[in-house]
């Protein structure tokens, strides 16, 4: 049987900030970063290919941190990147999908 993961509540706070901003803003993220969110907010449980999805997303976007249009973590002019980030979990959800990822092995 597969293993159910369950994400954070900081997790689903990170995602719910970057739905507003994304809304505010109207910029950050994709569909599939807003599924994610969505997913993250009601809860899970999250299946191993959603963690390793997660855990492939952070590894690829760690580097729109270095971003210079806005200011990594402004939210009143946030980057895409950022809100894109929060989407995801935030840092909180980098660190549990790591986390989550490493139980599952290969």
């Amino acid at each position: 049987m597969p293993n159910e993961h369950k994400p954070t509540k900081k997790m689903a706070d990170n995602a719910q900030k970057g739905i507003d901003l994304r809304d505010k803003f109207n910029r950050g993220g994709t569909d599939v970063g807003v599924k994610r969110a969505r997913q993250i907010i009601d809860g899970g449980p999250m299946s191993d290919e959603d963690v390793k999805s997660m855990h492939s997303y952070f590894a690829r976007h760690d580097v729109d941190k270095d971003a210079k249009s806005h200011d990594w973590g402004d939210e009143e002019n946030p980057s895409a990147g950022y809100i894109a980030w929060l989407l995801w979990g935030g840092e909180e959800g980098k660190t549990w999908a790591d986390r989550q990822r490493e139980k599952i092995g290969d």
